[in-house]
């Protein structure tokens, strides 16, 4: 089913990422999480694109598998990283024969041990380019990537916001945050999104915090920035025996979502990292106190 239906008919909307495993027993441990998860009845699940597209056969290989065995709605990501235009038509023709209805356009990450993102010769250079590929030959709904804390390379919060609305122009009908740890961010965002004629739901992602060296690693990698006070109360567990650093990453990603939500976030995107305790932990909070119920207007 397509996600833009998906949006119009269930609110709020969770949805779980995971990244395709490199051998046999990550494969395991991942469908062990996903099937976890689907007792909590997702909207959709979504698999994850290697930098430099290194993923590509495993990420569509994933799609298929969880769509085939555990019945659940799977996206994929898709980047215009590290192939040719005809490259990227065979792997669209591919999903399309695989059935799947939903994709994710990314511009990519640089292939592991560059730091410059460069184009392949003969490829696309954009995320956009590839959303305006897709809705002129292919049915799927097709997602971006949005920033609240601005995207790294962008000049601005002014300049990020055009390029979004170009995405969207090219074919976007929802988009899906990167993570984020102060709220108002989000918020934000979506006012001056709004503000600039953005209309399409946007989803805020999260991410539990359950290893500190990771979470700052993450953070130091997409421009994201931890507020000072959970910074230092992670830090403090984490020189302890880092047990309570869990502890501390689900209660804070479930007031952050129980904000977003009673504020008219659309739904949650969980960056679950292939394990299912902290985002089923969460989400049984948040279905036992509905904050939703409490929302005055859609962000």
């Amino acid at each position: 089913m397509r996600i833009d239906q998906i949006l119009e008919e269930r609110r709020p909307v969770f949805s779980f990422e995971f990244f395709p495993p490199k051998d046999d027993e990550g494969m395991e441990r991942l469908f062990n999480a996903v099937a976890e998860l689907k007792k909590d009845d997702p909207a959709f699940v979504s698999v994850t694109y290697g930098a430099g597209g290194s993923t590509r056969d495993r990420t569509i290989a994933v799609v298929k598998r969880i769509r085939r065995e555990l019945d659940v709605e799977a996206m994929a990501h898709f980047s215009v990283v590290g192939a040719t235009r005809e490259q990227l038509v065979t792997t669209l023709d591919e999903m399309q024969d695989a059935g799947i209805d939903n994709v994710l356009a990314l511009r990519g990450d640089p292939p592991k041990g560059e730091t410059e993102w460069r184009p392949e010769p003969g490829g696309l250079v954009y995320s956009s380019e590839l959303a305006a590929l897709i809705s002129e030959s292919y049915p799927f709904c097709i997602g971006a990537a949005c920033f609240p804390e601005v995207h790294p390379e962008a000049e601005s919060m002014s300049a990020d916001i055009d390029f979004l609305k170009e995405k969207v122009a090219a074919g976007a009908r929802f988009l899906i945050t990167q993570l984020f740890f102060d709220n108002d961010f989000y918020f934000d965002f979506v006012e001056q999104a709004r503000d600039a004629g953005v209309t399409v739901p946007i989803i805020p992602g999260i991410m539990p915090i359950t290893n500190f060296k990771q979470i700052k690693r993450f953070t130091e990698m997409c421009g994201a920035s931890i507020p000072e006070p959970l910074e230092q109360a992670l830090a403090a567990r984490a020189e302890d025996d880092g047990t309570g650093v869990s502890e501390l990453g689900v209660a804070y990603a479930t007031l952050q979502c129980t904000e977003l939500l009673a504020r008219g976030a659309p739904g949650i995107h969980f960056y679950t990292l292939n394990k299912s305790p902290a985002t089923r932990a969460i989400l049984g909070a948040l279905r036992a106190a509905r904050p939703w119920d409490r929302a005055l207007s859609p962000a």
